[in-house]
């Protein structure tokens, strides 16, 4: 059972009061009491807007449907479309040119150009790993996965065969990115490394040199007396890259946290991270392995002069988007307090310990009134109604915390079709605090099932990234932010590589983010950063932004294209193929968030490819199957008979699970999963959170 505790009104878990009074307001300057009544004061002045904002997203998705509903049948009309979309506020004026203002922002979001991991805040081990992900081995990337063009590793210990193959490819790199003056890096004896340009030179110290090469530092590991220098002429026993320049903290899609007891954790874990004091010991190889953060690096100059480079990346924390409410704080009226308002200012208030200095490491060294910056990435708002709203209740947690204004960062994810629209007009309404947009084809994706699902049946999922809105969308937000003045003060970002095992696939595929304009992207692993870091070297990011700078903005004619499969003739073997295909990834990864709270990993697909998902990959397949029901392509009965079989193949593909528990008609994840696609329509834009709280906290109840 719960303890609540009365403050200032607020009904509150006492286990979150404990955290905020006991670890994260001490040191800070900010009063207990104080805090606390701002806080309400806080929670009853942007709760019932943002209770607003909700309600007109529904009143726009009911006139949405009803012009689809009166128009079924018809061919779709663009024009028409988009002035009823203006008449009804959806689509609204684009600002006049202007550049954002956005200022202290630390180099690796501004002017440097390299992966971002993103990694569930209630995941000690794994965001540790996240944040010391900023530099990565070379040697270990290529010889523990696919990416190199050799064979696989032979059994039973170190295959030197490999290793040669993996020593060539990373001089064959050395040779691209800071060549030598003459000879290759496969022939250097060792000594002093003569460059093509010297200027690459940046540092040293004993057993090692650093070069830079597109802002981006590279370390030369010499130990001749190591088992792989050894074997090297010039001793070299590795080659380090920096890797994950930013990292995401999420407290939103790759988490399940559900109550007070799942938000507790995750805020500590990342008021350790920005104190530098988080550590977590796990058992490995049948001993105990602690984790701690990097510390910085030490180098000394070509002109001798001491100099430090971060040892870990640069840490955003995601917060949940308008929708949720969370049963950790109960307003005064006895109603659950908006969780994005909650995780504003605790998110905010744990990163102040980083801005005093009050722990042992430094996230944010960008300087300014406050010594450095907050980054919050705030994702699924729609339009710039709400990005305003953010800005004003950052403006607001700023107050609270005697922070100077727009010291608190946003990184706004454009992966609403409403945001995509106008996304112009949602940067400028955080023009002074903008640091990020990404796309997010997943989620946006969804968003556009639910927005247009009166219009028609939709084209299976897989169809959808050849779309010509997917391609639209891309370039709108790369050449929007370019407009907007984001290179050189923001993040231009492009989504996740979802397969974490094909490393290969990774590097032939993702190159294409940076020669798009955009200076990050996702990754779904540390040893994922350190490859695609190579793409960051092989394309000058920020000369490519110059060049497209200024090019045409597709128009929203395409990305406005409603992917309706017209006059489309289903067959049978079509139709259970999509259906088996959407319910086993629902319930592969519906199992694992309601039984045994696993907001994000790695599921095999029906294939059995593992892929990373999350709730996003879930909106899709869920928003999919509610509209073929909808629209009659299948029936229930169909959709009952896929979950049947897809739940004896996800059962085996867990059979290796020691805490799997099998799915079964009257469980509550496989309830869930039914609830995600026969409830779908009626689901707020789509989104799953609704469905699958209310089950994983029945299922917490449960025992």
């Amino acid at each position: 059972m719960t303890d609540f505790l009365d403050r200032n009104g607020l009904s509150v878990d006492s286990r979150l009061v404990a955290f905020l009074e006991d670890r994260a307001l001490p040191g800070t300057g900010v009063e207990p009491q104080r805090f606390w009544a701002d806080f309400a004061a806080l929670l009853g002045a942007f709760a019932p807007e943002n209770a607003a904002l909700l309600t007109k997203r529904e009143d726009l998705q009911a006139q949405i449907d009803d012009w689809h509903d009166a128009r079924l049948g018809q061919a779709h009309d663009p024009q028409a479309y988009q002035a009823f979309l203006r008449e009804i506020g959806y689509l609204v004026a684009e600002p006049a040119p202007f550049q954002v203002g956005t200022q202290y922002v630390d180099p690796e979001i501004a002017t440097m150009a390299g992966p971002q991991l993103v990694v569930p805040a209630l995941n000690a081990r794994f965001a540790l790993n996240a944040a010391n992900a900023r530099w990565g081995s070379l040697y270990d990337a290529f010889y523990g996965t696919d990416a190199l063009d050799a064979p696989p590793a032979r059994p039973g210990g170190y295959d030197a065969d490999r290793g040669a193959a993996v020593i060539a490819r990373a001089k064959a790199f050395l040779d691209a990115a800071v060549p030598l003056a003459s000879g290759r890096w496969a022939d250097w004896q060792g000594g002093a490394a003569e460059l093509a340009d010297p200027s690459q030179w940046v540092g040293s110290k004993p057993g090692a040199m650093l070069f830079r090469h597109n802002g981006l530092h590279i370390e030369l590991a010499i130990d001749p007396d190591s088992a792989i220098g050894s074997t090297d002429p010039a001793g070299i026993a590795d080659v380090l890259i920096e890797s994950a320049l930013t990292t995401i903290i999420d407290l939103e899609d790759s988490v399940a946290a559900v109550d007070g007891e799942d938000k507790v954790l995750g805020y500590a874990n990342w008021l350790g991270l920005m104190r530098g004091d988080l550590t977590e010991s796990f058992a490995k190889g049948g001993a105990t392995v602690t984790r701690v953060m990097e510390a910085d690096r030490e180098w000394t100059s070509p002109s001798n002069e001491a100099f430090t480079l971060p040892g870990r990346s640069v840490m955003f924390v995601r917060n949940v988007g308008h929708l949720m409410t969370t049963p950790m704080i109960r307003l005064p009226n006895g109603a659950e307090a908006p969780e994005g308002l909650c995780d504003a200012v605790i998110t905010s208030l744990c990163a102040l310990h980083d801005l005093k200095g009050l722990g042992r490491l430094k996230n944010s060294r960008s300087g300014g009134p406050d010594g450095g910056s907050i980054y919050i990435v705030k994702p699924k708002q729609h339009g710039p109604e709400e990005c305003g709203f953010t800005d004003r209740l950052f403006d607001a947690v700023e107050d609270i915390l005697g922070l100077s204004r727009h010291t608190i960062k946003v990184g706004v994810m454009d992966e609403e079709r409403r945001t995509s629209a106008n996304l112009a007009a949602c940067i400028h309404a955080v023009r002074d605090r903008i640091v990020f947009i990404n796309t997010g084809f997943l989620d946006r994706t969804g968003d556009e099932i639910h927005t247009s699902m009166r219009a028609g049946p939709m084209i299976p999922k897989g169809e959808m990234k050849a779309s010509d809105w997917i391609a639209s969308y891309e370039d709108r937000n790369v050449r929007i932010g370019l407009a907007c003045g984001l290179s050189g003060k923001a993040q231009i970002g492009k989504g996740m590589w979802a397969m974490p095992d094909l490393m290969r696939a990774m590097i032939d595929a993702k190159i294409g983010h940076p020669k798009s304009g955009a200076n990050t992207a996702w990754v779904p692993s540390p040893t994922a950063a350190t490859l695609h870091a190579l793409h960051y070297h092989a394309v000058d990011v920020f000369a490519r932004q110059r060049e497209i700078a200024g090019e045409a903005v597709p128009s929203l004619d395409r990305l406005l294209d409603i992917p309706v499969a017209t006059g489309r003739n289903w067959s049978e073997a079509e139709i259970t193929r999509e259906l088996d295909n959407n319910c086993q990834g629902i319930l592969g990864y519906v199992v694992r968030w309601i039984d045994q709270g696993v907001g994000c990993s790695k599921v095999p697909d029906i294939d059995d490819v593992g892929l990373m998902e999350d709730r996003a990959t879930l909106r899709i397949a869920s928003q999919a199957l509610a509209n073929w029901l909808a629209h009659g392509v299948c029936t229930e009965a169909q959709v009952d008979a896929a979950l049947t079989r897809m739940a004896a193949k996800v059962d085996a593909q867990n059979a290796g699970d020691p805490l799997y528990e099998k799915l079964t008609p009257d469980g509550i994840a496989y309830r869930a999963a039914r609830a995600l696609i026969f409830e779908g329509v009626t689901q707020p834009s789509g989104y799953t959170e609704p469905l699958l709280h209310a089950y994983r906290q029945a299922k917490k109840a449960a025992g």
